[in-house]
């Protein structure tokens, strides 16, 4: 994790851009308020927010000062039973919402942090390198689980870059068990670290997305130059087996042998979450344009893929680095950036095909159907500007009944312009109820540089 006076503002892999989007964004606005006044949506009304409704009901204060009163089209900006409601939430507490079926992972200030989605979002965080040097790892970025139905095991991969150094020239990603099966008792044991080589950059290599296709092979992001120059992202896909290349395991096991991999493209600009959908087409979102007459948007890639580092397997050339690499991928962009989604980052696919995109800069979370497009948006920022109180959502998530869950990077403006502040990042839940985005419950604070979700079921969930 970079720091201010790096050279680079955003810290962990999270640039989208660094020019802020003045776009005119509209007013959040749900059919349904689960807390009717909790205008920062940490789960309680204070005296404050019900004074601010009486403000905005007086009309001393904007309609867009708090979206949690559920404000109207038409009659008066707060009405007198949302402002009695809101003091009931004061004094008895926001009404219970339910729990959403599995656990929600986060990597934040190198340390990962596992929820119940449900009531007071009950977390176990696991530590960082820095926290118990030798023993703890550095995660962050996207978190991609597999499931080996024969065998229970459950495994996931996550940006790991302990001892990193300056350079990044250890970055890459862990592969790990992962035991247990409630926040409380999870454990896991690191069995295999993938690293592959990296583009130049001005601000070292970051780690961000990764996917499996459906015959176990994964898929990997890293971001390439973040804040500008060319785009030089890279997807790479991997060929099992993962328990490689480790080097650290609790047991002492150190294994040696090199992961195998190839390179399908080297000039994507940030390239960020990765999406996989039921015909294993790889989808990649792309935050800035790449100055070679590539814009910003959600890229689409068809197979065939590699099915080894060989010329046999389909990997038939070789990068600038030396390492190998495809030469005849389908790429196509298949949703372009727009004003609704000036920095696409994140990318999750529906049950029925659709898609859900966010944008960081501007705050909106954005629907789309299977052919790519748009329909709504899902999260409305609250206001217009950094800070926006709804959030800056990077990575994104969807469980298994239909709610979303996203990183909010915490966007400030500061020194040297638009980046993550110091502990201002979240974790947050969108429900949906008869289909409308509810507005958003903030499952945790106060944290540092929060940037990819992963979402955990197991049998039964």
């Amino acid at each position: 994790m970079l720091r201010s006076g790096t050279g680079n503002i955003w810290g962990r892999s999270t640039c989208a851009a660094l020019l802020w989007i003045g776009a005119a964004v509209g007013v959040a606005r749900a059919d349904a308020i689960a807390c009717i006044g909790d205008c920062d949506g940490d789960g309680t009304v204070t005296v404050g927010e019900v004074v601010k409704g009486v403000n905005m009901a007086l009309g001393s204060l904007p309609t867009t000062a708090c979206a949690a009163f559920d404000i109207s089209s038409s009659g008066p900006p707060v009405a007198i039973s949302q402002l009695v409601t809101a003091v009931n939430d004061l004094l008895d507490g926001c009404p219970v919402t339910p729990t959403t079926p599995g656990f929600v992972f986060n990597g934040q200030e190198n340390r990962m942090d596992v929820y119940v989605a449900g009531p007071g979002f009950p977390k176990q965080t696991f530590p960082s390198n820095g926290d118990a040097p030798g023993v703890g790892r550095d995660l962050n970025g996207q978190i991609c689980f597999t499931y080996d139905a024969q065998t229970g095991a459950v495994h996931f991969i996550a940006g790991e870059d302990s001892n990193q150094g300056s350079s990044h020239e250890t970055a890459g990603w862990g592969y790990f068990e992962l035991t247990g099966s409630q926040v409380g008792d999870f454990h896991y044991n690191e069995v295999g670290k993938l690293t592959p080589t990296y583009q130049p950059t001005a601000d070292g290599a970051e780690n961000y997305g990764c996917g499996f296709l459906s015959d176990g092979r994964l898929l990997t992001t890293d971001v390439g130059n973040q804040s500008g120059g060319n785009g030089n992202g890279q997807l790479v896909i991997w060929f099992p087996p993962f328990d490689v290349g480790a080097n650290y395991t609790p047991d002492g096991v150190v294994p040696t042998t090199p992961a195998h991999y190839c390179k399908l493209d080297i000039t994507i600009a940030t390239a960020q979450q990765i999406a996989i959908d039921s015909q294993d087409r790889i989808y990649v979102g792309s935050s800035r344009d790449n100055l070679m007459g590539s814009g910003a948007g959600v890229y689409r890639y068809t197979g065939p893929f590699p099915t080894s580092d060989t010329p046999d397997g389909g990997c038939d050339g070789v990068d600038n680095t030396g390492a190998p690499m495809a030469t005849h991928i389908t790429k196509e962009r298949f949703i372009p950036s727009d004003a609704n989604i000036p920095t696409p980052a994140g990318v999750v696919i529906k049950p029925d095909g659709g898609f859900y995109v966010s944008s960081v800069l501007n705050g909106v979370i954005a629907e789309y159907d299977g052919d790519g497009h748009f329909l709504r948006k899902v999260l409305i920022p609250s206001n217009v500007g950094i800070p926006i109180t709804s959030g800056t959502p990077l990575g994104i998530g969807l469980a298994s009944d239909g709610t979303l869950f996203y990183a909010d990077i915490g966007l400030r403006i500061g020194a040297h312009g638009i980046g993550p502040g110091n502990d201002t990042g979240s974790v947050r839940r969108l429900r949906f109820v008869n289909g409308a985005p509810q507005p958003p419950e903030t499952m945790d604070t106060g944290l540092d540089f929060p940037d990819g979700i992963g979402i955990l079921n197991l049998p039964g969930q």
